[in-house]
Parts: structure tokens; sequence; C-alpha cells
């Protein structure tokens, strides 16, 4: 019978300026969103030649990659100016199957001026719809556990987005206009996310990895490779998983020697 303690491990060893990098691309991302909420940049202006307008009851369908798409134009717009006052110099989008939405690099004006690669996943809850968005799968548990053995500096930075969605009467056209605002927003590095706010769903794949409660979430400081046994605990903790499931992951994933 195998156990868990005996296996041995790849042990990922973050740097030790690791919780600080979190912490500037956690800061200069709620900087980036508050400026664009102060300037007015934070509206989607959405036109159609729906009379009724967009059908509100559903608008949470709809919203989420609309969402992503201006985080991704807003984010690119600011790196594409060098003169940036956030040290953002690159913004990638990433494809749909991708672990997160977007790519961030920020290059840090201190002694070091190293750059600082983050991976962004962009979710979208609606302000004015009760539980929406509340409970996101956020990635594949082998995923996420293999991109952590592999980089142990792995940055994965959920973007939670709020949005309410308001219409008028355009006279001229007789149709409905409506406005998308993003009116709140949070980051976390998931890696940060205490043990009760991070739960695993074990339906798709080999499970996805979910938060709880995103408007609520504690925060605790751990490791890389503390990060990757909690994983490895929700995974186990499943009545769905086996032992010798995790054990073929680890082998063919390369977490185990």
């Amino acid at each position: 019978m195998f156990d868990y303690s005996k296996q041995i491990f790849k042990v990922p060893q973050e740097s030790p300026n690791y919780a600080a990098d979190s912490a500037y691309v956690i800061a200069a991302i709620h900087n980036i969103l508050d400026m664009a909420k102060k300037t007015g940049k934070n509206k989607i202006i959405i036109t159609t030649n729906l009379r009724c307008g967009l059908p509100m009851e559903n608008i949470n369908k709809i919203a989420g990659p609309v969402v992503e798409s201006w985080a991704f134009e807003l984010f690119s717009s600011i790196a594409a100016d060098t003169n940036n006052t956030f040290d953002l110099i690159y913004a990638e989008a990433q494809e749909r199957l991708c672990m997160s939405d977007v790519i961030l690099q920020f290059k840090k004006r201190d002694v070091s001026s190293h750059a600082i690669t983050a991976n962004v996943d962009v979710k979208a809850t609606a302000e004015d719809i009760p539980n929406s968005g509340l409970s996101p799968n956020i990635t594949s548990f082998s995923r996420i556990r293999t991109a952590y053995v592999s980089d142990p500096d792995y940055i994965f930075i959920i973007l939670s987005l709020k949005h309410k969605v308001y219409s008028m009467l355009n006279q001229s056209t007789s149709f409905i206009d409506s406005t998308m605002e993003i009116v709140g927003h949070n980051a976390y590095d998931l890696k940060y996310i205490s043990d009760t706010d991070i739960s695993y769903n074990p339906a798709l794949g080999t499970g996805q990895i979910q938060v709880r409660d995103i408007h609520y979430v504690s925060l605790v400081q751990r490791t890389t490779w503390e990060f990757c046994q909690l994983l490895d605990k929700k995974y186990l903790a499943s009545s769905r998983r086996t032992f010798q499931q995790w054990r073929a992951l680890a082998i063919q994933n390369g977490w185990v020697k």
C-alpha cells in the first residue's frame, strides 16, 4: 500500500523575493483598475438592434468574455505606453483553453529592476444577480500542480471584476443601448488563498480547483511546496479519487522522483 508521506517528491523552492513580487503585481493591478474607474474607462458600451435591450436575467452568461476582453484591452493599452506609471511592459491575451486569460509582465523600479510575469485569470460577477459567479472553477488540479513544480515562482492571480448593466433608449435609432460598467474589483494570488476558501470539484478531468466565495476570501502566507501539498490534500480528500490515481498523475507529470 502506497503512503503519501513516503513519496520522494520534487520539492519546488521559490525565490526569496516571491512574496514581494506577488504583492507588487496585485498592487499594480489594483492601481490600474482604480485609474480606469476614476477616468471613466470602466464602461463597455453595447449597441444592438434589440428593441427590448439585452436579456438582463441572463446577462451573467454573456458578461464573462466581454469583461475579459475589456480587461485585456485596458492592460494592453497601458503596456503600449512605454512611459506608463504602472511599470506594465507587456500584456498578452491567452487562448480559450489556457489556464489564464491574460499574461502580464511588470518591471520593478528598484535596484534589481527585474521583470515579473503574472498569469491572470479574469472572473466576472454581476452586482445585481445574487450568487452570480460566486464559486467559479479556477483551473485544473493537474495543470496548476504541475505549473508550480515546473516554476516555483509561478504567479497565478485571480482577478474578480464585478459589473452592472444599465440601459437607455437611443432616440435616433429607437433601440436600447446598454452600458456594462465595472463597479468593483479584487485580486488574489491563488497560492495565498486560505485552505477553507479553496475547494476541489472532481467533476471535470482531473478535477477543478474552485474558490468557495470569490467575494469573501481570506489569505495566508505559504510556500509553493506547502501549496502543492494543500492541492494534493484536496484531491485525496475527494471520495471520487484514490491514492493510485494521484500517484499516476504524480509520475506522469513529474511531481515525484
